[in-house]
């Protein structure tokens, strides 16, 4: 029969299971109906999708004084170091941490016990002699392996490289290490500078300055970069503030840089002193300094948008 309008057509009384299963198909299309309204509305969000990538990078810089020939015997041994290592992946939420001073045996085991899907490159330090002999550096135990500078991530890294840059002619070899993170198409660049003096055979040549200006030159708009650089920040008074390439604090912002002019930061090592960084031209969204209780310097820890 026709029904009114708004009303439901009527039912036989006769005919009970017709009806439940009729009032069943009609419910069950109102609901499909809403769904399907709400999921097409404009700017509707489907984050809750598990293939969905946060837009937030969280990315985190640590010396872990892995070395314990370095004057790192107070430091704790390979289980604390591990531990503080896992902490910034779970607590502090860093998706990427750029190691130095790590031992490989000590990052292998942090990155089996992180789980599946976390990734690492290493490149290992070496000593190079006064006769052009180069070896890698060990660290203390057998099964820890080479002593390096590293990248650990929770998703696959591509592009891995080693920017080119000057090194001792005498003394010990660090470097600069840059891998893509494959989740968010964001590069990260590590670097581990070369101290003063560290040259041996000229103990009066910098090399700081020509490095800062390799990490600077292999960086881009979605690239974050920084590592141990060994150097204060360029403030007012410094004297190794023309080792500071011109754009480095200009067209890239510092983790804890608070403004356009600002040249200085938290401290990072137990000395005082900040020789810590974080720099990209993405938007930051966070920036702390972690203790760790397992090593001379402070982890650094900065988010960005990297939608």
């Amino acid at each position: 029969m026709p029904c009114r309008p708004g009303l439901l057509p009527r039912v036989s009384a006769a005919a009970p299971r017709s009806r439940a299963r009729w009032l069943t198909l009609v419910a069950t299309a109102l609901v499909a109906l809403v769904v399907v309204a709400l999921s097409d509305r404009p700017g509707a969000t489907r984050a809750s999708l598990p293939d969905a990538v946060p837009a937030e990078l969280r990315i985190a810089t640590w010396n872990m004084c892995g070395v314990r020939q370095w004057n790192c015997e107070d430091t704790g041994g390979s289980r604390r170091k591990i531990q503080a290592l896992k902490r910034l992946a779970t607590v502090d939420g860093a998706r990427v941490i750029m190691l130095q001073e790590v031992c490989a045996g000590d990052l292998a085991s942090a990155r089996k016990e992180l789980g599946q899907g976390w990734r690492s490159t290493f490149r290992a330090y070496a000593y190079r002699d006064a006769r052009g002999r180069q070896t890698d550096v060990r660290c203390a135990e057998r099964r820890q392996g080479q002593a390096g500078f590293a990248i650990l991530a929770s998703s696959s890294l591509s592009r891995v490289s080693v920017v080119p840059t000057r090194q001792p002619a005498v003394g010990l070899r660090r470097g600069i290490l840059c891998a893509t993170v494959a989740s968010h198409g964001v590069q990260v660049c590590n670097a581990h500078l070369t101290l003063p003096g560290g040259d041996r055979a000229h103990p009066d040549w910098e090399y700081r300055d020509d490095q800062l200006s390799s990490l600077v030159g292999a960086a881009d708009a979605r690239t974050v970069f920084g590592g141990d650089l060994n150097s204060a920040p360029p403030s007012a008074g410094s004297q190794d503030s023309w080792i500071w390439p011109y754009d480095m604090y200009r067209s890239y912002r510092e983790c804890d840089q608070g403004s356009a002019s600002s040249r200085s930061g938290r401290a990072t090592h137990l000395t005082g002193h900040k020789v810590d960084y974080l720099f990209t031209a993405l938007p930051r969204t966070h920036c702390s300094v972690r203790a760790t209780a397992a090593s001379d310097h402070l982890a650094l820890v900065m988010g960005v948008r990297a939608d």
